[in-house]
């Protein structure tokens, strides 16, 4: 790509997803795209781990996989003149394919339009040259057996990973962070590796007048994930997602924008049919965490103590420019919110000592906290609901250790207003609506999330 000295996005009608292909030899996937016939993209992964001897990927299954990676990968390149048309090039899609795609390129990108001052829904239409036809199924048979969790570095994943420890499960990232690896290895499990490598003129582009912003990048890592077990032959892929983040960010206009939307129930439910219907009928995929609540979920990691010097959910620890011992900010919406669901089962100088400083001693960061409880300016980051929040500070008005804090004394009526103690017992307990489609891996889940908290835990 050779980016313009001036960048007009109005200027462009068709974002254009072109050609793709795999080479077995480097285990690298490239990935093109172009806007109008003016600026072209390319994108590469390479799957970095070696798969089990003799396993090379092919058939329409792994090809189909390559295809929908291709589209949803699409949107960081679409996002730059976000044009009214998406063009998928050699080929026809389904009724179903080009549905879950414009859900990606509408619901997946409206947090990315409200920034840019563009309207929501996204007014795009997403389409194949090849037109809608039917296709047959793939046939079952193509994947192996196993299971593997992606992990991220917060909390969530591990104590999935944990979880479904007894049934061997190997860890998956896409660029992993150096925590990321330090956790893995303190885990004591396999890690597969893919290697993201976006078109280097993107940050040109950006400086020469292209839009950005924040694209649907679960949707992207599942995709990956998904190819990876053409190449490396799991049968299972289990997300550490929690309810909550179906719960929009803001309403706009009567319209939902929703930060998390592709970690949401309903992005789960369009791309779980996806893959059965295009892809693998015999791949499990989706979140084992969906039946449950980010305060549940704090409740059980607050017992892996293994893991709390090393984790990290804050934005600062993951920037291209952070140094080696960068992680707690302690200023941030996820800061904020992970020290609060976190502290019902852990005592003030723990929490303190796990994001390096006390929350909820300034009262300038009342604002913050009650932010995440807010239908107004409820932040836009990987946050629980806003009752969740109200449920946890509630539970510390009962604790005589935080009800005196500056944060707690000053939100816990406003808590108190929102949720009552019958919300916290619901937060606390499961969904058994959304179990996983895997019931060995939903019973595994249930069993730990479900056990005791840890000694000295608030009693609620």
């Amino acid at each position: 790509m050779h980016p313009p000295d001036r960048f007009d996005p109005d200027s462009f009608t068709t974002f254009r997803v072109t050609r793709r292909s795999y080479d077995p030899g480097t285990r690298t996937v490239a990935l093109h795209y172009a806007l109008d016939d003016r600026i072209a993209f390319t994108e590469t992964l390479t799957f970095e781990t070696p798969p089990p001897p003799g396993r090379t990927p092919s058939g329409p299954g792994f090809d189909r996989a390559l295809l929908h990676l291709h589209v949803a990968a699409g949107t960081s390149y679409y996002k730059t003149a976000a044009p009214p048309e998406v063009v998928v090039e050699g080929v026809a899609l389904t009724e179903v394919e080009a549905g879950v795609h414009h859900h990606l390129y509408d619901d997946g990108l409206r947090e990315f339009a409200v920034a840019n001052g563009l309207p929501v829904p996204r007014p795009v239409t997403v389409r194949a040259d090849g037109g809608i036809r039917a296709l047959p199924e793939p046939p079952p048979g193509a994947l192996g057996r196993g299971l593997v969790v992606p992990i991220g570095g917060g909390k969530d994943s591990l104590v999935l990973l944990e979880a479904v420890r007894g049934l061997a499960p190997r860890l998956f990232a896409v660029n992993p962070h150096p925590l990321v690896e330090e956790l893995a290895a303190e885990a004591g499990l396999d890690l597969l590796v893919v290697r993201r490598t976006l078109d280097p003129g993107l940050a040109a582009l950006h400086a020469a007048g292209a839009r950005n912003g924040h694209v649907p990048v679960t949707a992207i890592v599942s995709l990956v994930a998904v190819v990876g077990a053409f190449l490396y032959g799991y049968d299972t892929v289990a997300l550490a997602v929690e309810r909550s983040a179906s719960e929009e960010t803001v309403v706009v206009g009567g319209v939902p924008v929703n930060h998390q939307y592709s970690k949401s129930l309903a992005f789960e439910h369009h791309l779980r049919e996806l893959l059965v219907h295009s892809v693998a009928p015999d791949l499990t995929w989706g979140s084992a965490l969906r039946p449950w609540s980010e305060l549940a979920i704090a409740r059980a990691f607050s017992r892996l103590t293994r893991y709390h010097p090393t984790f990290c959910s804050c934005n600062t620890a993951f920037r291209a420019d952070a140094g080696p011992g960068d992680r707690w900010c302690g200023r941030c919406p996820k800061c904020r919110f992970v020290a609060l669901v976190l502290a019902p089962f852990l005592g003030p100088d723990r929490v303190s000592e796990l994001l390096g400083a006390d929350l909820f001693a300034d009262p300038e960061g009342v604002p913050g906290f009650a932010a995440l409880m807010s239908t107004d300016d409820k932040p836009f980051e990987c946050v629980g609901e806003r009752r969740e929040s109200a449920a946890a500070l509630r539970l510390l008005a009962g604790r005589p250790e935080w009800r005196s804090s500056p944060v707690v004394a000053a939100l816990a009526p406003v808590a108190e207003r929102l949720v009552d103690r019958a919300a916290v017992d619901e937060l606390l307990a499961p969904d058994p609506s959304l179990a996983f489609p895997d019931p060995e891996v939903a019973a595994a889940v249930d069993a730990f999330l479900s056990a005791a908290p840890t000694e000295g835990a608030a009693p609620g």
